[in-house]
């Protein structure tokens, strides 16, 4: 794959999968809008690790806490902050991993990549984070998250899976709806993206591994190493502006590129 190619799939993985407007929608709209091939599993794979990375590195306090937290959670204690942290991690994935199984299973989820869906779930869904951004208090800390908020937050992550949807949009939105401040709803996502994430890589990796071959290997790295540097940018900048910007400049966008898409789609 051309390195140009490479370097914009990349940068659109890294801005877009923790920023609000769905990181797959834009990669499935890409080859769709600009005649490009497909990036096939083998980049979708390397850049979701890309991002996984800088995801891992941006939160790595907590992401230690929680590491430190596993083997109390195997020998079914949850009375440590870190065990209590993986635990509510692994409820808030079930879904996510349960349903996104049955897509892959029965081929659903290559019938939903197409810009008419993607167009209604960016409208959608943006005005839906609109309104849960406007409507929900900002009350409760990331630190109170609760078990009955863990389940609720990994249903709506499962809707995600529908292309356009936004993982972290609509992880957001049950978070604000939930009563969570706006950074402490972002952090929540961000840290349910890395099982949501690593358990994508591990269904999708087990096939590319059996046939990648050496140049797709080097393109996966590369593009890997270019999604980690933008995702990191990306989520700094998120996490910082949240202290002062609400979500609708996000939301402006989604409605502004949903229209768009609808208009291609129907026209």
């Amino acid at each position: 794959m051309a390195l140009w190619n490479l370097f914009l799939l990349a940068l659109i993985q890294g801005i877009t999968e923790f920023l609000p407007v769905s990181s797959s929608g834009h990669l499935i709209l890409l080859p769709n809008l600009t005649g490009l091939a497909d990036q096939g599993q083998v980049i979708d794979v390397a850049v979701h690790v890309g991002t996984l990375g800088a995801v891992i590195l941006y939160f790595w306090r907590d992401v230690r806490m929680g590491l430190a937290g596993i083997p109390r959670l195997v020998t079914g204690r949850v009375d440590t902050p870190g065990a209590r942290l993986a635990f509510l991690l692994l409820v808030a994935t079930v879904p996510v991993i349960v349903v996104g199984f049955l897509l892959h299973l029965t081929g659903l989820d290559d019938a939903l990549r197409s810009i008419a869906v993607i167009g209604w779930t960016m409208l959608g869904f943006g005005v839906v984070l609109y309104w849960a951004d406007q409507r929900g208090p900002q009350v409760i800390p990331a630190t109170e998250w609760s078990l009955r908020h863990a389940v609720a937050m990994g249903l709506w992550q499962a809707v995600a899976l529908i292309p356009g949807t936004s993982r972290s949009g609509i992880t957001i939105t049950g978070a604000r709806l939930l009563g969570y401040d706006r950074e402490s709803a972002a952090k929540l996502s961000m840290l349910m993206s890395i099982p949501t994430i690593a358990a994508s890589g591990i269904l999708l990796g087990g096939e590319v591994i059996l046939t990648a071959d050496a140049q797709a290997a080097r393109d996966g790295a590369l593009a890997a190493a270019l999604a980690f540097v933008s995702a990191l940018a990306a989520l700094a900048l998120m996490m910082r502006l949240l202290r002062s910007v609400s979500f609708t400049p996000y939301v402006i966008y989604r409605v502004a590129l949903g229209l768009i898409l609808l208009w291609i789609a129907y026209s």
